[in-house]
This record gives C-alpha cells, structure tokens and sequence, in this order.
C-alpha cells in the first residue's frame, strides 16, 4: 500500500492511509434491477391494507434493487359458494367484526360496517378498473388503488358501485366514466384474467404475498403480512449479497396535494412513536401546508 494515499472514510470520519488504489476504471452504467417483485393483492384485502406501511417502506428503501409488478388475486368473486372458514367468513356480515379486528391489531383505520348494510358483492370490479387504469395510464394504477383502499377501510364506502369507483378515478385526475365504463367490457376482464393465470403460476394461494424472483428465476415467496426485516432478508437471499437502504424521502414529499397518510404510517417510516407523531408533523411540514384529522381514533395528516 502507498502510505501517501490519505483520504478520509465517509462512513467513519477517520483520516489516514486509504486502502483503495490511488487510480481505478470503474463503470458508471447504472445497472438496471435484476430483480421483480410480485405483489399478489385484491383491493379489499384488509390483511394488504395493514400491510401498507411497512411495504411502502420497504419499497421507498429498497426499491433500487427491484421493478415491482402488483397482481390482482380476484379475493371475492361473488358470494354464491363463498366461505372462508378459517376467519368464520360464510356470509357478507361476518366480514365486519373480521375486519374490526384486523384495523385495531394493525392500527389502520378499518371500520367494516358497510358489510352489515351494503355489502360489497366482488372485488372484480375494482379490480377490473386498476387493470384498465394500468393499461391505458401506466403509473396512475397504483394511485387509484391506494385511493381505493382508504376509500373502502377508513371511510367505509362500496368500492363495488360504480358511483364510488367513478369518484375515485376522477380524484386521481382521470376520466371516470369512461374509465368505469371501459373496465365493465370484456376486455378488462381478460386483463383480470391474465393476473389471475400469473398469480396461479406463482403458487399464490392468499394474500398479501410477495414473490422477489432474481434473473436466475430463483425467488423467495413471503406470504402474510410480515415485519420489514422478513421482506428485507428476503431480498437479500435473491440479490446474493447485502443490500443497502436508501433514506426514506422527507414527510413534505410523500404528503403531496390530497395524499394522506396515517398514524401509523408516518410511525413505520420514521420510527417514531405515536405520542410524537404531532411534534413531528410539525418540525416536517411548513406551518398551514397541512391539517391533521382523526378517522375510527387514529389520526392522519392531509395536504
């Protein structure tokens, strides 16, 4: 080693004889993601929406590593023949205190009476829509979907009508009535149909789950929600090394205009806790640029 190669560490701070060579080639072609990650979901999984925190965090750390591709896994066809005994599912109403019980574990907001007094009769039809959304306006599907769940989980509203799915698309800045009206031809259900063969090929038997499958075709399937240290390890094992976090992007960026976030995802994101969270909002945001609302006693940020 030539001792009169100083340099300081960046991620030590300590000055001295640096071990790298004094001139390198080294390739600045950034290397596109090897890696896909295939997420299998329905819009009204409420196991998916408890997800949403630490998966947007895991995305916004580790995203660099991997192209996301989301499934639709057609949850509820109808309820001619439906049961899921496990969850002692067999009518519409049953879902309701199912649902409760997962908002308060998860501590996303979920109030599930709708199933009581309007339930929602498939999950096709959001779902078709997402499909005619990502077709015609790629990037705008996952939007919509978002806007959907908190549609259906926090403000308790039939994302199965027309009426509703039209109002959501229109939010996200797209023509809702030809959009809804699109996704009801044959078509889209043929798109629906193609996500339902994929998620069959992948071995998905229920969601959420997350299949990360490298360019060997070697891939780690995580079914459930699981903590961000399971879809890390698991992304790990398909990159075939370490894997490095980005920061995640200051508060200001991720709450954009009509974004919201909740309690517990600005918590998971941050790490921060639940009693800090106002404090925190506040030191993050310009003063007026936000109000903060409470929804089934959790609180969420709007702009």
């Amino acid at each position: 080693m030539n001792n009169s190669n100083m340099m300081c560490d960046l991620k030590t701070g300590v000055c001295g004889p640096g071990d790298e060579e004094q001139m390198e080639m080294i390739d600045f072609n950034l290397q596109s993601p090897k890696i896909t990650l295939y997420y299998a979901t329905d819009p009204i999984c409420s196991h998916c929406w408890a997800l949403e925190p630490v998966l947007n965090r895991f995305i916004l750390q580790y995203g660099q590593y991997f192209n996301v591709k989301t499934i639709m896994g057609g949850l509820l066809s109808s309820w001619h023949g439906f049961a899921d005994v496990s969850n002692g599912i067999q009518q519409p109403s049953d879902v309701a205190e199912h649902w409760r019980e997962v908002g308060l574990h998860s501590r996303m907001p979920i109030d599930g009476s709708l199933w009581k007094n309007n339930p929602i009769l498939s999950s096709y039809p959001p779902s078709r829509v997402y499909k005619v959304i990502q077709n015609l306006y790629p990037g705008k599907e996952n939007e919509f979907l978002r806007q959907a769940r908190e549609a259906v989980f926090a403000f308790n509203q039939n994302i199965g009508e027309e009426k509703i799915l039209v109002d959501i698309v229109n939010n996200i800045g797209l023509n809702g009535e030809e959009i809804v009206a699109d996704a009801a031809l044959g078509s889209a259900q043929d798109l629906l149909e193609q996500d339902f063969e994929l998620a069959g090929r992948l071995g998905v038997r229920g969601f959420p789950t997350i299949i990360m499958v490298n360019e060997e075709n070697k891939g780690v399937k995580i079914v459930g929600a699981r903590s961000l240290e399971a879809y890390v390890d698991g992304l790990q094992q398909v990159y075939n090394g370490d894997v490095k976090a980005e920061n995640v992007p200051p508060l200001s960026e991720l709450i954009k205009e009509g974004n919201i976030l909740f309690s517990k995802e600005i918590e998971v994101l941050y790490n921060i806790e639940s009693s800090d969270m106002e404090s925190f909002i506040a030191t993050e945001m310009i003063e007026g640029s936000y109000s903060i609302k409470r929804v089934l006693g959790e609180s969420y940020v709007v702009s």
